[in-house]
């Protein structure tokens, strides 16, 4: 079955950077579109940015977020960089897989001096 599995989180200093790491199962990335959403507690969940052929970018992450795969490896990332605060979230991995939504169980990322 579909399985998506997130880790890297943890607590990062203001201005720093952090990787995301996405282990995908039961499905081939190489044929997906992968994406990414965080969501704070008592929050909707955001979305922050989608890979397909290209990746696009919430206006919230753009220029410092980057998102790559390794379909090799059945893996997608997210290069998170100059970190703030408001960055802080539980961050997902997801996908659509015959018409059904797929999400990770997700990551915390605290950004905290």
């Amino acid at each position: 079955q579909v399985q998506l599995v997130e880790s890297g989180g943890g607590l990062v200093q203001p201005g720093g950077s952090l990787r995301l790491s996405c282990a995908a199962s039961g499905f081939t990335t190489r044929e997906s579109i992968l994406r990414w959403a965080r969501q704070v507690p008592g929050k909707a969940r955001e979305w922050v940015g989608t890979t397909d052929s290209d990746s696009i970018y919430a206006d919230s992450v753009k220029g410092r977020f980057i998102i790559f795969r390794d379909d090799a490896k059945n893996m997608m990332y997210l290069q998170m960089n100059s970190l703030s605060p408001e960055d802080t979230a539980v961050y997902y991995c997801g996908t659509t897989y015959n018409n059904d939504d797929f999400w990770g169980q997700g990551t915390r990322v605290t950004v905290s001096s």
